[in-house]
């Protein structure tokens, strides 16, 4: 027989695997896109890889945003059940309709927003940590990746292609195996940073909720719970990407620049090891998506020009969709707040 309290706790965690799914989805192209860009990994595989090093992220790396969107952004005490499964699911249905478009998302941005709403509702909003920490980190984190990218590209790669010390062609087939190796740590490497971040997206709200409806410490007991509820998260993300991802792969992989296999690890290391050192050292929810765009339209700029690369239709699709899909979010989070509050929910 299901406890009561298990069955009061079922809906939030459903609509955290959901949003999960989703996250899954849009977290797929930024992980793998330049190995299925540069025709090293097919698509059957990519989910299952996926899956696991999120998983790993989330667990070995993943304490600092969790703590960041379940802890300091919100009162603890305010992620009711009633609340969280708003957050969760005005998260949700803003990324599912990015899915949808086939268009990458930002699900840090959309969550943050998501948080946001209840906070302002409630005069309870953190401003220093989010006006003085995250909101930065978003503007700054891909015009740097964009930057690093694109020097890679023009003062590293090009010289060193147009003097011959990159690969000859009877060359390339002997470093093809180093290569598509090299290519797919880095893959993987996102894939991890990825863990290490949006996985708290779902997880950090859920674990300050599961500490209130149990009546215990969260701060004594939040990474125990953080825990628990990443292992209940973490799997659902390799099903959004076997749901979602080929289309993102399509577009993040094929049509905004083709690239070859040694700007595939410039655009895979740079975006990964951004968002990685954002997670880890302010557990800052940043947008990889975001980041990870910003390099291969560096790495774009450098092969074919500013002027080329922006005209391209996917990147202006890409632009429309950041801003849409989390002001979509914040404000299904607050008219739901708002209506919740109205009925007695709250």
């Amino acid at each position: 027989m299901i406890s009561p309290l298990f069955s009061h706790l079922l809906i939030p965690f459903i609509i955290a695997m959901f949003l999960a799914i989703t996250m899954g989805g849009s977290g797929t192209g930024p992980s793998f896109s330049a190995a299925y860009g540069a025709n090293i990994i097919r698509k059957s595989l990519i989910p299952g890889l996926f899956g696991i090093m999120v998983f790993l992220g989330a667990i070995i790396a993943g304490k600092g945003t969790a703590t960041t969107m379940g802890k300091d952004l919100l009162s603890p005490e305010m992620m009711t059940l009633p609340i969280v499964s708003i957050i969760l699911f005005s998260v949700a249905i803003s990324l599912l309709i990015a899915n949808l478009f086939g268009v990458p998302q930002s699900t840090s941005q959309a969550t943050v927003l998501s948080v946001v709403a209840p906070a302002i509702y409630f005069n309870s909003l953190n401003t220093d940590k989010l006006l003085l920490e995250i909101i930065p980190a978003w503007f700054i984190l891909p015009i740097i990746s964009f930057f690093i990218a694109l020097f890679l590209g023009k003062y590293i790669y090009r010289p060193m292609r147009r003097r011959g010390l990159t690969m000859s062609r009877a060359q390339n087939e002997n470093m093809k195996p180093i290569w598509n190796a090299l290519i797919l740590i880095m893959s993987l490497y996102v894939a991890f940073s990825i863990g290490a971040n949006n996985v708290a997206n779902a997880a950090g709200p859920i674990a300050s909720m599961t500490a209130n409806e149990l009546n215990i410490s969260i701060d004594k007991n939040f990474t125990l719970i953080m825990i628990i509820s990443t292992l209940i998260v973490a799997p659902s993300f390799g099903i959004g990407s076997s749901i979602f991802g080929h289309k993102i792969l399509q577009n993040t992989g094929k049509e905004i620049v083709l690239f070859g296999k040694f700007e595939a690890v410039i655009i895979a290391f740079v975006s990964a090891s951004l968002l990685l050192l954002a997670s880890i050292i302010k557990g800052i929810p940043s947008s990889l998506v975001q980041v990870n765009v910003a390099a291969i339209l560096g790495i774009g700029v450098a092969k074919l020009g500013s002027k080329n690369i922006f005209k391209k239709t996917q990147v202006k699709r890409f632009f429309l969709m950041w801003i849409i899909a989390p002001v979509i979010a914040f404000t299904l989070s607050l008219l739901f707040i708002y209506l919740a509050d109205k009925l007695g929910y709250l």
